[in-house]
């Protein structure tokens, strides 16, 4: 049996958009490189949106169901991280989180 739950320690980061007046952001942690191979081998033969994989998230005691996207630049996934769950984890930019993902197959 294939495992696709993970966990991990990753840095939030917050990306800015320089095309919007009001300067809106969104807010990810990268997932680790080894983690990322492991899903992009597992999940190669779905074809989705932006190679988007759904997943459960989970960050301390808050779940949500989100995509992880792959980042060419990073050479692995992003994690978008909601407003509603940095408030309920007390997350901030530049600052370490614990996560868990499942892959949704």
């Amino acid at each position: 049996m294939i495992d696709l739950d993970f966990s991990f320690t990753a840095e939030l980061w917050e990306w800015k958009s320089n095309g919007e007046k009001r300067g809106g952001s969104w807010h990810f942690v990268t997932l680790p490189q080894d983690i990322s191979k492991d899903i992009k081998t597992f999940t190669r033969h779905r074809k989705t949106g932006f190679g988007s994989v759904r997943v459960k998230a989970q960050c301390g005691n808050t779940e949500w169901l989100t995509s992880i996207f792959p980042s060419k630049e990073q050479e692995a996934y992003l994690l978008p991280i909601k407003k509603s769950v940095r408030t309920a984890e007390g997350l901030k930019a530049g600052e370490p989180g614990n996560f868990e993902i499942i892959v949704m197959m």
